[in-house]
């Protein structure tokens, strides 16, 4: 019996939900940006004579599966570029994530609403199956809010009082004060007694007193059927809610509305009324007038009325996503990635018409919102989501005829004539990292105005995707290092997967860690590398403690163990003799030297090993530099375990803002001299002092006064808070003294000490300071500050509770007002301190391939890159221990970086090119089409894709292709109206690419194709080893299975086709050659090589062929129920999906030929994906349900519940909450406690753009870690009160299922015990009958086991 633990590798990047609201931030807090105008879009974005501003952002709310992330978006200026940085961020506007205590209190909720259980079971009437969640609108003015749940059951719920409503009011927000939410009360109403059988949508609407929330439902459904007789079927409905009553009268209703209404989109403001979008048409409404627009030929009018006008453009909004970027024009973005305008012409009083115009494309949208006035965010689940800035002006009706007429030519010139025919017409202007211009223009005239608005976009920014991951497989890196061996080997493969669809489709190249690019050239001048040691002055008879920069980089400064030296280029022009002040000659001072040092320009702060610290303190006029007499005096019963300067750059540091008197601060960086006026040499300097008792303070430098203090650093709380609370009561200073007095009891027996301190600020002048600090077992400790603005008269204690103090009782000069919150770190940077052992760790860096952050050295290396306020932590495994690190920037190494490695070597690197603002770091190849099925060949280094792309083609080539080859007639309707044949339609068309990886420097590139027949669909293709019986020699060969797709009514065929594969630089065409092809009944779905023998699932059958290199010969089958998903091999076993009958269990007997059924599973279960899962001498089987399910079975012919070994038993099971496309199956690492190498785990594809994984534990370390599980259940707040032992549970949609085991552990909440405080995590580990130490390690060993990639 085997035990398994689920942990989420990579986080989900598929943008499912977007809003917008004033969050973080007030309405009247943040300045908008510039008008966009068209210089703006071809030149800078920001001008000197361009600084007006408009209205305020608000944030930016999204939700990626079940993760929720708000963003603040920002819109900056970079006046400086460096030379050499072709890197530097663009003007523009960028998105800033929200994360730490902002993330907490944009996530903050003040009520909780549970519509669930037994209670609640009378809401779902009888039915257990949903289409769809609950959908939630809000009023526009803030007074209420409507939930739909159970599609039945609509819940009111109100506002506290008015003003502090559910939207901000600009007046309150203006004023300063903080509008929060708060629902007072609830009721539900039950719409099907309002005679509303099937509600579809809801929205509440603009310019009424109270409340009025108009509903889309349809009373009596049709279907295509039907359609002939009963095609307008749905209503919308007006109803006023008085929330004081309780009461919802119907004040105007409009039936009749076409049956593919689907959509309410409330119209702003002064024009009021709501817009129905149907599939084929789109309908405006109101209380008092009505009209429609006609969107193509399906568009049916009711019996009795007028026709519809008809728009000029003939299009589809099934699908499609809308959103207001005026008061009268809305922007559609369709199933086709098409971007259109809707104008509502009003004259003042009524609309009078509908105006539609068409613009170029962009990604297929999931969603969409507008961001303010001056930005609309596109988010996608296909493609990456998209910040769009636009900006409306006024052009003449001769301007915009000519524009439409240009842009038709732009998108005819974009796509040579060759390349017209393979593509679709929606495929423009798609390359998101260039920014392109978008022209968008009204294409109808206005007969009452002269002038029309025209609208620029421009792409300011974008969230990358990785999803929907269909398929994956991994693949040699190109900079791999053949001799590795261990966690080394493991970074030198890469996750290569299909992503995407349609004009979004791309390849995805993913690497967990981090591989640099060696620079091959040797580097004694400015352009290279050699010794220089005895034509210097540096000090070079013994040990370097440190070097840097000071002064302005004019001088050079070098620290050993009893000394400073100052250099002039290679000329020592002063040197420091370093002595203890005031030794105590018991104390042993008089032998105290150097252990750390720090350099902030123009000061050097050393540690030394007696506790002590000095201050060397410079002076740019003469460069020369002094003891500072100001420092902190030693105090040997608690010395200084650790200490670090930080600089607080720019003309308006952020600490200065936390101070209690930052209103009266006139600037404290000016007594330092700024040696050439920069911005960046500006600001404050503090230094960072943590002692050996944990209590960690915060000093001004160089005055050593204390401006913060933190007791028990080495806990770890969540919240840091400035502990400095001198004029307390008696009875509040008892109580901290008691917890304080306890605290340090229970630390006392883990001797935990800080080793490493540091702090460091980036992303310029919105970034907030970082804080790490390095503990003596090897926990790192991460804090993000943030400005924390409470109750004047008010001080918070760590309990919660609030203690009145007068502001005038505490020093004004301290940061009453900083807070710092605690940002997780995965455990993989762990590691223990070895004893005596020195060095920095901690390295930070500004510019390394453009990203900016710190490198973590030692035995586990690792990048903390800061992208968008958010620490992206990416592991270095392919070297081991590395011991010093630095960037190096010149002419033969751009913007890299050298370090030196345990083993003595000295590498000079850059990073590759890759996004590493993702949890991965990825690379997208753009494929134009939609990416199926992929698989490696490790011989050749290629990869073989298959890849659609929709064509254009006319219906006379379509129909002819939907024939019966077996009867030779045409199907019924084929019968070509005249005008339709002129008419071309799109079918995508599949072709198999050999695609050869990126080489250093170069692109991705593909060497040939295998072209398919017309309607022939490629649906698998595998590399294959198969025995030639002939030579008996074993072929590497290319197998692809394939499926016509002629229609219902033509009997489904497939074709498996076998090529060799070449490497042929002269020759293109010769890298493929087909050895074979022959047709089969059924579409051929799965393709897998069993012991030199190709096994192929055509329709419902699996066949074992043998090749005898000539032709395929079948000589053993087996019937599946249905349809084959997958086939999985190991040794003789098979593991095949139903695509309703769940798996089946087969062994493969060669003697005999015979394919027997070992098992089965006996429920029905919609498979997505099946593997094998291996621990060692145990086989489990693992599949993936359409419920977002995954479940592990086990053969065992000797139990009872088996029914003597014809059912698989259930092992484990689990609710992941995505569709697993696909498991990867890939070899752990041995461990600390196990050196077993038998032992594989799976790599789960999301289609979501998330990657988990399933890894196979031992029972001793799974029950240790279940019962941890269990109580993290009761310990840990979670988000919004939800249950993640409920989250997990097996979802069956209603389906009988009898519960099986729970043999898996969840390590996304196991990971909050690393964030639980120290005392926290000590009394967890004793209530749990184990240690500590005991579930870090493994923890540890479980993250080290799955270094994958």
């Amino acid at each position: 019996m085997s035990y398994a633990a689920f942990k989420m590798v990579h986080e989900p990047t598929g943008v499912e939900n977007c809003a917008s609201g004033y969050i973080t931030h007030s309405f009247s807090d943040t300045p908008a940006p510039p008008a966009l105008s068209s210089e703006d879009m071809e030149g800078e974005w920001f001008t000197k004579k361009n600084k007006e501003l408009l209205a305020p952002i608000p944030n930016l709310v999204i939700t990626k599966a079940n993760v929720l992330e708000v963003y603040i978006v920002r819109v900056h200026e970079d006046n400086k570029r460096p030379a050499l940085d072709a890197t530097a961020p663009k003007r523009g506007s960028t998105m800033a994530g929200l994360c730490g205590a902002w993330f907490e209190l944009a996530c903050h909720y003040s009520s909780l609403h549970y519509f669930e259980g037994p209670d609640w079971q009378h809401l779902k009437r009888g039915r257990e199956k949903f289409a769809r969640g609950p959908l939630v609108q809000s009023d526009p003015l803030g007074r209420c809010s409507g939930v739909l749940i159970y599609d039945s059951q609509m819940i009111i719920l109100k506002a506290a009082q008015a003003g502090y409503g559910l939207v901000g009011d600009d007046e309150a927000s203006g004023s300063g004060g903080t509008v929060s939410v708060h629902i007072e009360s609830s009721y539900i109403v039950n719409v099907h007694d309002l005679d509303m059988k099937h509600v579809k949508d809801f929205t509440f609407i603009h310019g009424y007193i109270e409340p009025v929330m108009v509903i889309l439902h349809e009373r009596e459904p049709t279907w295509a059927g039907r359609l002939a007789w009963k095609h307008h079927t749905c209503t919308i409905s007006a109803l006023s809610i008085s929330m004081t009553l309780k009461q919802h009268p119907l004040i105007w209703s409009a039936p009749k509305l076409p049956h593919d209404a689907y959509k309410l989109l409330a119209v702003p403001f002064p024009i009021g009324g709501v817009l129905v979008i149907c599939a084929n048409s789109l309908h405006y409404h109101s209380q008092s007038v009505s009209c429609a627009l006609a969107l193509n030929d399906f568009a049916m009018t009711t019996e009795g009325s007028s026709e519809m006008p008809r728009s000029n453009i003939d299009v589809e909004l099934d699908s499609a996503h809308a959103t207001w970027i005026s008061s009268d024009v809305a922007l559609f973005s369709t199933k086709t990635g098409n971007l259109l305008l809707l104008s509502l012409v009003y004259d003042g009083r009524t609309v009078q018409r509908l105006e539609l115009s068409k613009s170029k494309a962009s990604s297929l949208a999931s969603c969409i919102s507008t961001v303010g006035d001056a930005f609309f965010f596109l988010g996608s689940r296909l493609g990456d989501s998209l910040l769009v800035q636009f900006s409306c002006g006024l052009a003449s009706s001769s301007s915009i005829s000519r524009s439409v007429k240009d842009e038709a030519g732009e998108v005819e010139a974009e796509t040579p004539a060759a390349k017209r025919l393979r593509r679709a017409s929606s495929d423009i202007s798609q390359d998101v990292v260039s920014g392109e211009e978008l022209s968008l223009y009204n294409s109808t005239p206005n007969n009452s105005d002269s002038s029309q608005k025209a609208f620029s976009f421009a792409v300011r920014d974008s969230l990358v995707n990785v999803g929907p991951l269909k398929d994956f497989t991994s693949g040699l890196r190109s900079n791999a290092d053949l001799n590795a061996t261990g966690v080394a080997k493991q970074s030198n493969y890469e996750l290569v997967g299909c992503s995407g669809h349609g004009k979004n489709g791309s390849l995805c190249v993913l690497q967990q860690s981090i591989r640099p690019e060696q620079i091959t050239e040797v580097l004694e001048t400015a352009d290279t590398l050699g010794e220089v040691t005895e034509s210097v002055d540096y000090f070079v008879d013994g040990c370097t403690i440190s070097a840097g920069n000071l002064f302005g980089r004019r001088r050079v400064v070098q620290v050993y163990a009893r000394g400073v030296r100052i250099l002039d280029g290679g000329y020592m022009t002063q040197e420091l003799c370093i002595e203890v002040p005031n030794a105590d000659a018991s104390s042993g001072s008089d032998n105290a030297v150097v252990s750390t040092v720090s350099i902030v320009d123009p000061y050097v702060l050393l540690k030394m090993t007696d506790g002590s610290i000095q201050l060397i303190v410079g002076d740019p006029a003469t460069c020369t530099v002094a003891i500072n007499s100001a420092t902190i005096s030693p105090s040997f019963a608690d010395p200084i375990a650790a200490c670090s300067l930080y600089h607080d750059k720019g003309p308006d540091p952020w600490l200065r803002k936390t101070s209690t008197d930052a209103w009266l601060s006139t600037g404290a960086a000016d007594d330092l001299e700024v040696t050439d006026g920069s911005p960046q040499d500006q600001g404050d300097i503090y230094c960072v002092i943590c002692r050996e008792s944990g209590r960690l303070d915060l000093f001004e430098v160089p005055s050593f006064r204390c401006v913060f203090s933190i007791d028990k650093f080495t806990s770890g709380k969540n919240i840091l808070v400035d502990t400095y609370l001198p004029d307390l009561p008696s009875d509040a200073q008892r109580t901290v003294k008691e917890e304080t007095s306890e605290g340090d009891k229970q630390e006392s027996g883990q001797n935990m000490k800080v080793i490493e301190i540091a702090m460091q600020k980036w992303s310029g002048q919105y970034g907030r300071p970082f804080l790490f600090g390095i503990l003596s077992d090897g926990t790192i400790l991460c804090y993000h500050a943030y400005f924390y603005e409470g109750q004047d008269n008010m001080v918070k204690m760590e309990g919660g509770s609030m203690v009145e103090n007068a502001v005038n009782s505490i020093s004004t000069s301290r940061l009453r007002n900083l807070r710092f919150t605690r940002v997780f770190l995965d455990s993989l940077t762990r590691e223990e301190a070895e004893a005596g052992a020195s060095g920095q760790r901690i390295v930070n860096f500004s510019n390394i391939g453009g990203y900016q952050g710190a490198f973590l050295a030692g035995t586990r290396p690792a990048w903390l890159m800061v992208c968008r306020e958010r620490l992206r932590l990416h592991p270095q495994l392919c070297d081991g221990p590395i011991v010093a690190f630095t960037p190096l920037h010149n002419i033969n190494c751009n913007h890299g970086f050298i370090y030196y490695t345990a083993q003595g070597f000295l590498k000079i690197c850059q990073l590759p090119s890759l996004n590493y603002d993702n949890d991965w770091p990825v690379k997208k190849i753009p494929l134009r089409g939609t990416p199926h099925q992929i698989t490696y060949f490790a011989e050749k280094n290629l990869y073989a894709l298959i890849v659609s792309f929709p064509v254009s083609r006319p219906v006379s080539q379509v129909l002819p292709s939907l024939v019966d080859q077996d009867n030779n007639h045409l199907t019924e309707g084929d019968n070509i109206i005249s005008e339709d044949a002129h008419k071309s339609y799109a079918v995508d068309e599949f072709e198999v690419r050999i695609l050869e990886p990126a080489k250093s420097g170069s692109q991705w590139e593909a060497r040939a194709s295998v072209p398919l027949q017309t309607s022939e669909n490629a649906i698998s293709v595998r590399i294959v080893t198969l025995l030639n019986t002939s030579t008996k020699e074993n072929e590497t060969l290319l197998a692809i299975g394939t499926a016509y797709v002629q229609g219902e009514d033509v009997a489904a065929r497939g074709r498996i086709i076998l090529a060799s594969i070449k490497q042929d630089s002269n020759n293109s065409d010769n890298w493929v050659n087909e050895v074979y092809s022959k047709e089969l009944k059924g579409a051929i779905s799965s393709l897998a090589s069993l012991q030199g023998h190709l096994l192929i699932a055509a329709g419902s059958k699996i066949i074992l062929h043998q090749w005898n290199g000539e032709e395929l010969n079948g000589f053993a089958f087996y019937d599946a129920p249905h349809y084959v998903v997958s086939l999985n091999i190991v040794k003789k076993f098979i593991l095949f999906g139903d695509i309703h009958k769940s798996i089946y269990f087969l062994n493969w007997k060669e003697e005999g030929a015979q394919l027997s059924l070992l098992a089965k599973d006996f429920g029905s279960l919609n498979c997505y994906a099946t593997e094998f899962l291996i621990d060692g001498t145990t086989l489990s089987l693992v599949v993936s349900d359409d419920q977002k399910n995954i479940q592990i079975f086990y053969y065992a012919p000797k139990s009872m519940e088996s029914w003597k070994g014809q059912k698989l038993l259930p092992r484990a099971e689990f609710h992941v909450g995505a569709h697993v496309s696909k498991f990867l199956r890939l070899q752990m690492l041995p461990t600390s406690l196990s050196d077993r190498t038998n032992r594989y785990a799976l790599l789960c594809g999301t289609l979501d753009g998330s990657i988990g994984c399933v890894a196979p534990l031992d029972e001793l370390t799974f029950r240790r870690l279940q019962t941890l599980q269990r109580k993290l259940v009761d310990v840990v707040p979670h988000v919004a009160g939800l249950n993640p032992r409920a989250f997990r549970r097996f979802r069956s949609n209603g389906n009988a299922h009898r519960p099986g085991p729970d043999n898996i552990v969840d390590c996304e909440l196991l990971r909050y015990y690393e964030m639980l405080p120290l005392d926290d995590q000590l009394e967890i580990a004793h209530q749990i009958g184990t240690t500590r130490s005991q579930i870090l390690i493994n923890l540890n060993d479980l993250n080290v086991g799955t270094s994958f990639l």
